[in-house]
């Protein structure tokens, strides 16, 4: 449903209440809060080239609610994941954007809560981590992490 916001780099919405994306620019917080985004949570690193200047300052200009979790593209932990999770389940009910450079990062957390929290099955999860991207199926060594993380899923369903 990438109508919802169709400016914004690798738009995907997940449910009701959650939506994701790669990389925001300043234009994209209208096309945000028009969808109703009261928390945003941020996977990328402050210094990437493509990171919002003062992120957090413009979104509590907005009453937007903010987390940000820095997880090193090369380094994602199980530190980090808690962190989202934590992050995710403290927003409620309430509608929530995460975010990250390309979507990649932001799958990948998705997939293992999707699979740990929601009891969702290995084949749905999968296909929600894939319309962004399959680090499990390539061989770039800058996807081997991911497969890593991927793997230490503890799936409920």
């Amino acid at each position: 449903m990438a109508e919802d916001a169709p400016g914004i780099r690798n738009f995907q919405r997940l449910d009701a209440r959650t939506t994701t994306s790669g990389r925001i620019r300043d234009d994209d917080l209208d096309a945000l809060g028009a969808i109703g985004v009261a928390h945003v949570i941020n996977l990328a690193l402050d210094d990437h080239p493509e990171a919002l200047p003062d992120e957090a300052g413009k979104l509590a200009a907005r009453d937007v609610g903010y987390t940000h979790i820095p997880v090193p593209f090369g380094n994602p932990s199980d530190e980090h994941y808690d962190e989202f999770v934590a992050a995710l389940e403290a927003a409620g009910d309430a509608p929530v954007h995460v975010h990250c450079i390309m979507n990649y990062r932001v799958s990948a957390f998705f997939y293992r809560y999707h699979r740990e929290r929601r009891g969702m099955s290995e084949a749905q999860a999968r296909a929600l981590l894939e319309t962004q991207w399959a680090p499990h199926r390539s061989a770039a060594p800058e996807a081997r992490p991911w497969a890593d993380f991927l793997s230490r899923t503890n799936a409920s369903g």
